[in-house]
């Protein structure tokens, strides 16, 4: 079996599934035993059941959302994005639920040109394009410093992490990153945390390898992913330097921190979920029900609207990295979408 992940373009959801192997799965398992020589490979299952397995795995363009593919066309100059000979073709479904979804971001014009200047910006931005969207709309809100740093700290896998047997104390150390406005600030607070972490390190003349040691071992007393954080580092030194090139001037907003859920608002605002009279909310893109993950910040908090960047199915439909937002942005910051019923 394999843990596999497979997008659902009509949901716009993303599930993480376990399903059988492929053959060439299964062959490429036995080859990554460390051998040195020629070898037996004796399988855990029976013969009868690797002939009934698919003979490949499906491509990964046909279980992912291609907004960021169908950009990258578009702004390479190809405008027939159903007709293009793709080595291994999506889905019609798949191919119009990202033109759709441009539009709407701005992207794409009503004809299904890149719009200038916001689809010209986002398409040179190697990010999914409600990311790079944050981006743009950051500088006119003078957030693009925080919103950077949110991007990267996304862009990697989880920063947080906990052993069992010190559950409370990883519990205590991230109360001091923690907002109560969501998980996009308290990833905001850990970066900027790190960063005097090094600041300090760079202070006391210490060297590279020395300062990388602190804050290595920063990361270990306040129960952070050092290889997470070191990558997220890479990330936002490498977006930094394309949205400099594009003449975007980096300002933050201080503590003002509701032109940054403005901001958060007016990107991902078909990733918005309302909290329902039942406890639970319901995404409003797709009308579908879910819940706030436990690894959230607002997860007792129950707060009216939300806007989120993960939609994911495990044992129930869970959202992922949550900011809370007041529901009357929507309609201002995305009328194209959203409108106040009288």
């Amino acid at each position: 079996m394999v843990k596999a992940r497979a997008y659902n373009p009509v949901t716009g959801m993303e599930s993480l599934i376990i399903i059988p192997v492929s053959k060439a799965q299964a062959l490429q398992r036995s080859g990554r035993a460390g051998r040195e020589g020629p070898g037996k490979c004796f399988r855990l299952f029976q013969e009868s059941e690797f002939d009934k397995l698919v003979d490949s795995t499906v491509p990964e363009i046909k279980r992912c959302n291609l907004s960021n593919v169908v950009l990258q066309l578009k702004a390479l100059g190809i405008d027939d994005i159903i007709g293009f000979d793709f080595m291994e073709k999506p889905s019609r479904t798949a191919i119009l639920k990202s033109l759709e979804q441009l539009i709407l971001l701005g992207a794409l014009t009503d004809d299904y040109k890149l719009s200038d200047p916001v689809g010209h910006q986002m398409a040179r931005l190697p990010l999914d394009p409600m990311y790079s969207k944050a981006l743009i709309v950051s500088r006119k809100l003078k957030c693009l410093e925080e919103m950077l740093i949110v991007v990267s700290m996304l862009s990697v896998e989880s920063i947080f992490f906990s052993m069992r047997e010190k559950l409370e104390e990883a519990r205590a150390a991230r109360k001091g990153f923690e907002s109560s406005e969501g998980d996009h600030i308290t990833l905001v607070n850990v970066y900027r945390a790190a960063a005097e972490c090094l600041e300090k390190s760079k202070n006391a003349n210490a060297k590279e390898k020395t300062m990388e040691k602190a804050l290595n071992r920063w990361c270990r007393e306040n129960f952070i992913n050092y290889r997470s954080l070191r990558h997220a580092r890479d990330v936002h030194s490498q977006i930094q330097g394309h949205v400099q090139q594009m003449g975007l001037n980096l300002s933050s907003c201080g503590d003002d921190m509701v032109l940054f859920r403005r901001c958060l608002t007016s990107a991902f605002f078909l990733n918005a979920a309302m909290r329902q009279p039942d406890g639970s909310y319901r995404a409003l893109a797709t009308g579908q029900s879910v819940q706030i993950h436990p690894s959230s910040v607002l997860f007792r908090t129950k707060p009216d609207c939300v806007v989120f960047n993960e939609l994911v199915r495990t044992t129930q439909n869970y959202v992922k990295n949550l900011t809370r937002i007041d529901p009357l942005w929507l309609a201002e910051l995305a009328p194209q979408y959203y409108a106040i019923e009288e």
